[in-house]
């Protein structure tokens, strides 16, 4: 079985590239990085950041132009609920004392298109809310 992190796909290294570009937009715009690549068994949060509003659980969607849709439209109502669940598993499990008490919590998505040497960058802070069911 041949390992992945030795010999990275060009999909792979196109969402690592992207989460990069993510985190230092999000931390352009005042938030701190606290987390990254959050997984609990099959759950998995790209970027976790501290704002002034609170904690967000961020998204990236990376893809090369042109592309057929919005990378954010990707982040389906499935993926929307297994995010949401790792958030909670990582509140849960958070020893960090910033992390305690009654924070606003948002769930956003970051949309990261590379073409050519360009990056565009879209953030769409509180993108979903999750559903409890």
């Amino acid at each position: 079985m041949e390992d992945k992190r030795k010999n990275p796909s060009a999909r792979m290294l196109t969402g690592r590239r992207g989460e990069e570009v993510a985190c230092r937009y999000l931390e352009g715009k005042g938030h701190q990085v606290i987390g990254r690549n959050f997984r609990c068994g099959h759950l998995e949060i790209d970027i976790i950041t501290l704002a002034g509003d609170g904690v967000h659980f961020v998204e990236v969607k990376s893809r090369v132009a042109p592309v057929a849709a919005a990378p954010e439209e990707n982040v389906t109502p499935a993926k929307q609920k297994r995010v949401a669940a790792a958030a909670l598993r990582y509140l849960n499990g958070a020893k960090d004392p910033r992390l305690r008490g009654n924070l606003e919590v948002s769930f956003d998505v970051v949309a990261v298109t590379f073409d050519g040497g360009e990056e565009k960058v879209e953030w769409f802070p509180e993108a979903f809310l999750p559903m409890y069911v």
